[in-house]
């Protein structure tokens, strides 16, 4: 069957938008990358304010950690400073001066201002009730610059505690093999006491020597368990 010419015109015209039917999702497709590029555009923008924003709360942070400023910049430090020795003069005036009294309130006078001094040229942080506080999470403390207010007092302890320990292990075990070393333990013998104390001076080099020689710890099986 042989179709007109009309017919296979329109079917010329048919197979034409067919063909070119593929080609619309690219077209949606560039117009949708045209609209991102706003989007893209806004997103660096709020990132930027962002940087901007955190920038800002950390120069703020450092200019005051939680609530606290530095005591020679307190008006509640100064002002505490200042009712106590006003007070400390308002008692002086009570006594004759050169008296005992007043030689002590002029001694205390003294140490309070020596005292106020120190804190203040340390550079130590006050809060609003004018006294001196102290960071206590070590990575704010180092940030700020106040690692000394944490880690010498840590260390400290930890050090003293250490030693206390070391040197009564050390004399325990060298009680354990008099003839009555549990009267050792009970009237304690100043004299090896001090001894050991001075040689536990340095105990932590001793205790890791101690511990690489084995010599640290007891074997497990000379630990008494209680029966289960």
């Amino acid at each position: 069957m042989r179709l007109s010419s009309q017919e296979a015109i329109r079917g010329k015209s048919v197979s034409s938008s067919t063909s070119r039917a593929p080609l619309r999702p690219a077209r949606m497709i560039c117009s949708a990358q045209k609209q991102e590029r706003p989007q893209l555009g806004s997103f660096l923008a709020a990132a930027a304010l962002a940087a901007a924003v955190s920038l800002g709360s950390v120069e703020a942070a450092q200019a005051d950690v939680s609530g606290l400023t530095k005591c020679s910049e307190s008006k509640q430090f100064a002002k505490r400073q200042k009712n106590e020795l006003k007070a400390l003069d308002k008692r002086l005036k009570l006594y004759e001066e050169g008296s005992a009294p007043a030689l002590a309130l002029q001694a205390t006078k003294q140490r309070t201002e020596k005292r106020f001094a120190n804190y203040s040229g340390a550079g130590l942080l006050c809060g609003t009730d004018g006294l001196p506080h102290l960071i206590a999470d070590p990575g704010l403390a180092l940030r700020y610059g106040h690692a000394g207010e944490v880690f010498i007092p840590t260390f400290g302890f930890l050090y003293v505690a250490g030693w206390i320990g070391y040197v009564g292990r050390d004399y325990l075990i060298r009680v354990r093999d008099e003839s009555k070393p549990k009267d050792k333990e009970i009237i304690i013998d100043v004299p090896l006491a001090a001894k050991v104390a001075l040689g536990g001076v340095g105990w932590p080099a001793k205790a890791i020597s101690e511990l690489r020689n084995g010599t640290l710890l007891e074997s497990d099986s000379k630990i008494t368990v209680s029966p289960r």
